[in-house]
């Protein structure tokens, strides 16, 4: 593995698993190496579209291929828990697609296994190794708004109306909370941490059963606080915003971020722009190839006792809404 590119595995052919293997092309230390599918016609469909030398029509023949090195799970979330346990099983390390899993006892058990067999696990959070996200860490690091007092962050989307589809199905997990709302409350969790004094969130609930937009604030010790908005049918903008003391920090589209400007007593003093071609799940991919090299079993960018963390908070956000998925009956 020092010498070669680490050898990929996708578990799943759908849209996100195609948008990742896609990006795979821009990592320095990767290659999509096989793809597994229910149907082996799906998955040498999609290994004909990217270029993927091997193709299986089941998951278990994905694991059982010994020159898979890391195995990126991209199946609908209520899968997460026992699509990644296989995977850890067969011995292989784990990028699993966000969410994580539907719940917190979910993700405590597979954390609990890739820890105690010591296999690298990981959230596939990858707005976190973008570029301009690197540089607002750098800059809140660094101290140039003083002191942060307020974070603001929203990401929402108006699909269009499929009640059996994955977004809008209570049966997939579907609704804003894990699909879009994971990304602005992940946000401020980089910037003030995961462990609020106070969640206080609402949610207009649809037709269908799922959350199809939401409001939390969270509460930090001191007043700090997170105002944070998701949607999946309402078209909301999706900029974040980090307010300090002594200036503020805007980062336009920050799910794909591309640029990130630094503002200092009320005029601009930076802007990081990344002029990238790729969408950026290259920078996640090369992280995990990093830390595999090195040996680590997790990446600091999101480890996983935030993710863990985090998950958390998406389950109290739920209790407030009385919101249970069919899988938690």
């Amino acid at each position: 593995m020092a010498d070669t590119k680490i050898k990929w595995g996708i578990m799943a052919a759908g849209g996100i698993a195609g948008q990742f293997v896609a990006d795979l092309a821009y990592a320095n230390n990767a290659e999509a190496f096989a793809v597994g599918s229910r149907s082996l016609d799906k998955a040498q469909a999609f290994a004909d579209k990217f270029g993927i030398s091997r193709a299986y029509g089941s998951y278990e023949e994905l694991l059982n291929d010994p020159e898979v090195d890391v195995v990126y799970v991209a199946t609908p979330h209520p899968y997460h828990k026992e699509n990644v346990l296989s995977v850890l099983r067969a011995g292989k390390p784990v990028l699993c697609e966000k969410p994580f899993t539907i719940n917190a006892s979910e993700l405590e058990e597979i954390i609990g296994y890739a820890r105690a067999n010591k296999l690298f696990l990981m959230e596939a959070m990858w707005t976190r190794f973008l570029p301009p996200i690197r540089k607002v860490r750098e800059w809140l690091a660094e101290g140039r708004i003083g002191e942060v007092r307020l974070v603001k962050a929203d990401f929402g989307f108006r699909v269009g109306w499929d009640p059996e589809g994955r977004l809008l199905n209570l049966k997939l997990g579907g609704g804003a909370l894990l699909d879009a709302g994971i990304y602005p409350i992940s946000f401020a969790s980089m910037v003030l941490g995961a462990n609020p004094k106070q969640v206080q969130s609402t949610a207009h609930l649809g037709e269908t059963g799922v959350d199809e937009h939401f409001s939390v604030l969270l509460t930090y010790e001191n007043g700090v606080t997170a105002s944070l908005n998701g949607a999946v049918r309402l078209a909301i903008g999706n900029d974040a915003y980090i307010h300090g003391t002594n200036g503020k920090i805007r980062v336009p589209n920050f799910l794909s971020a591309k640029t990130a400007t630094l503002y200092v007593d009320g005029q601009e003093a930076e802007t990081f722009t990344d002029d990238r071609e790729a969408k950026g799940y290259a920078f996640e991919a090369e992280a995990v190839g990093e830390a595999l090299r090195a040996g680590l079993k997790e990446c600091e960018e999101i480890s996983l006792d935030e993710s863990l963390a985090i998950m958390r908070i998406l389950d109290q956000i739920r209790g407030q809404w009385g919101l249970r998925y069919p899988s938690e009956a």
